[in-house]
């Protein structure tokens, strides 16, 4: 099924899609854990939104992977994820 766009949002310098089902997110509650809040606003994993680009099939979607993939390189260097123990991770599994 394709993503359905709640809401397009078409002011500023980028548009903005608030989108309901994204293509290539098979899990939500995951893709929520993985989010971060800018503000009050929860904002997908830039992987997550990459995936969906991925998936989604559109010309527009694979215009923008290049540069989308270069950003999260760059941006990964500078903000690398907290490592967590092993103990934690299968403890978090097994509930």
């Amino acid at each position: 099924m394709p993503a359905r766009i709640l809401c397009k949002i078409k002011s500023g310098p980028f548009d903005v899609d608030l989108v309901f089902a994204p293509d290539g997110i098979a899990d939500f509650a995951q893709a929520r854990a993985r989010s971060v809040m800018e503000g009050i606003f929860p904002v997908a994993n830039l992987r997550d939104i990459i995936a969906s680009k991925r998936a989604s099939g559109r010309q527009k979607d694979q215009i923008e992977l290049p540069l989308l993939e270069s950003f999260r390189a760059e941006y990964e260097k500078f903000h690398a994820p907290s490592l967590r123990s092993a103990r934690r991770y299968c403890r978090r599994r097994q509930t």
